[in-house]
């Protein structure tokens, strides 16, 4: 994955700590990893933790230093992977919401977009988010699909997000595929 550029993006649900292992396997495999953080996600994970780990500042406010932080870190990726996708951040992509950082660069990212999503099993059988879900697909998202197990509320069912390798794994499989469409030869991956 060497020279590979890959924005994470983190919202707020318990899961955000797996999201620190998916980044050190990304950065061990020699990818450029940047993160961005909703303010929610920021009160579970430090940020200082993606930072240690990716080498990188994390962003987290959609005005900052950066003029247009949306466009420049949208533009500079490859890859766009959002684990924990609460389903919050879901709804927001599939009405075009954007009022934070993440979403906006989730309306201005033009390459693949894969989400990892994370939740309540009551949450994830609602039929709205089931409906946010199948307008992602249809709008051309990559969705991981929850694990079944144990959640941090204590109850079992789907809803948990899948492991950081299978989040990894889904990750390479993509780049692969967008390698095969350019005509690029993949030898890093």
């Amino acid at each position: 994955m060497n020279g590979r550029e890959i924005l994470i993006g983190v919202s707020g649900g318990i899961a955000a700590y797996k999201t620190a292992v998916l980044v050190s396997r990304l950065m061990q495999a020699g990818a450029g990893v940047s993160v961005v953080m909703t303010r929610s996600a920021t009160r579970l994970v430090a940020p200082k933790t993606f930072e240690a780990l990716s080498g990188r500042p994390v962003q987290t406010q959609l005005f900052g230093r950066a003029f247009h932080p949306h466009i420049e870190l949208a533009e500079k990726a490859e890859l766009l992977c959002v684990a924990p996708a609460t389903a919050n951040i879901i709804a927001k992509a599939a009405c075009g919401l954007a009022d934070d950082l993440l979403s906006t660069i989730l309306l201005a990212f033009e390459g693949p977009v894969l989400l990892a999503p994370a939740m309540n099993s009551a949450m994830w059988a609602k039929p709205v988010v089931q409906r946010n879900v199948a307008q992602l697909r249809a709008d051309g998202y990559t969705i991981i699909d929850p694990e079944e197990g144990y959640l941090s509320c204590g109850s079992r069912g789907p809803g948990r997000m899948a492991e950081p390798e299978t989040i990894f794994q889904a990750i390479i499989a993509r780049l692969k595929a967008i390698g095969e469409e350019s005509g690029r030869q993949e030898t890093d991956l």
